[in-house]
């Protein structure tokens, strides 16, 4: 009977450490990506709820204060927006800005988004409204007019 010799079972070591070795370190990126999207998806939801009381405010002047709030991960977030007319009555563009800070304070994420929003709680002064409401009018039946022969 023979058995393997002492140049053998070194190789199969090496090539057995090899092997755990690849297949550890992807294990742990694997493990490190899941955290990654935990965070982004986390992340996600602070701002969606951030948006969301942007959205959600009546009163424009609240709005133009901004506001702050700390996250279910420790984290804090403090938003503010800027709130621009547009040439449609009761129709805003909104700059939002959203900056996350982390509980060491080093690191912070800021996002930026614009949107518009239809708001008629917002126009302060009725007889700008009121023109503006004449004027979108105006341009509706001059397109009106150009498409009908």
């Amino acid at each position: 009977m023979r058995g393997f010799t002492l140049l053998e079972v070194l190789m199969a070591l090496v090539i057995f450490a090899l092997a755990a070795t690849v297949l550890a370190g992807a294990y742990l990126n694997v493990i490190n990506s899941y955290s990654i999207l935990a965070r982004g998806n986390q992340l996600d939801s602070d701002l969606a709820y951030a948006r969301s009381l942007v959205v959600l405010e009546p009163d424009i002047k609240k709005l133009e204060n901004g506001g702050e709030f700390d996250t279910t991960d420790n984290r804090h977030a403090k938003w503010s927006v800027d709130v621009q007319p547009t040439t449609t009555a009761d129709l805003f563009t909104v700059a939002f800005t959203c900056e996350f800070t982390g509980t060491s304070g080093g690191e912070s994420q800021k996002n930026v988004e614009t949107f518009m929003l239809l708001r008629p709680t917002w126009s302060i002064d009725p007889a700008a409204r009121g023109q503006l409401r004449l004027d979108t009018k105006n341009r509706i039946l001059e397109l009106q007019a150009k498409k009908t022969p």
